[in-house]
């Protein structure tokens, strides 16, 4: 039971933490992200990170920019790689981060952009049935509350990731 706790936390710690350095940032260098628009949803920038050997866990990171003029809501995630996705943040609170599903999906302001990085909000893939190996290219189906469903390709960096590894932007 340690073991499999230790692993669990090895595993947070290594897609979770932020201010790692990139490595291998050219390794995808011929597959750049796409911009995918759906309605007046724009999405950016979205990558996954390699993940360790039976790691459970693995995240979603991407930009979306809401171009319209009613806020919209990121409502439900799900993908082929695990058994179930889910919406989350991580937030400082007192002096410990803590990390929680956003059971009711996460807001996209009119006229504005929300980031899903690591240490922020990001999607949480429970139950990966292997691991996420770097330059893989995982498809996400996304749920807006108004624009619909779209599919978007998470191209996966090295563990470390903090960014997309299409470029040097």
């Amino acid at each position: 039971m340690t073991f499999r706790l230790s692993a669990i936390a090895l595993a947070f710690t290594a897609l979770f933490a932020s201010g790692l350095p990139t490595f291998a940032q050219d390794a995808n260098a011929g597959h750049q992200a796409e911009m995918v628009v759906l309605g007046q949803i724009e999405i950016t920038d979205a990558f996954t990170r390699a993940t360790l050997p039976n790691a459970p866990v693995g995240g979603g990171f991407m930009t979306i920019t809401n171009k319209g003029t009613e806020a919209d809501r990121l409502v439900s995630a799900s993908v082929d790689i695990a058994k179930q996705a889910q919406i989350h943040e991580m937030a400082l609170e007192g002096d410990v981060m803590k990390m929680r599903q956003l059971k009711d999906g996460l807001e996209i302001p009119a006229g504005e952009t929300v980031v899903l990085e690591p240490g922020g909000f990001h999607l949480m893939f429970m139950g990966l049935s292997g691991a996420i190996k770097e330059g893989d290219v995982v498809p996400v189906m996304l749920t807006f509350e108004k624009a619909g469903t779209v599919t978007v390709d998470l191209v996966a960096g090295a563990t470390a990731a903090n960014t997309p590894a299409h470029g040097h932007e």
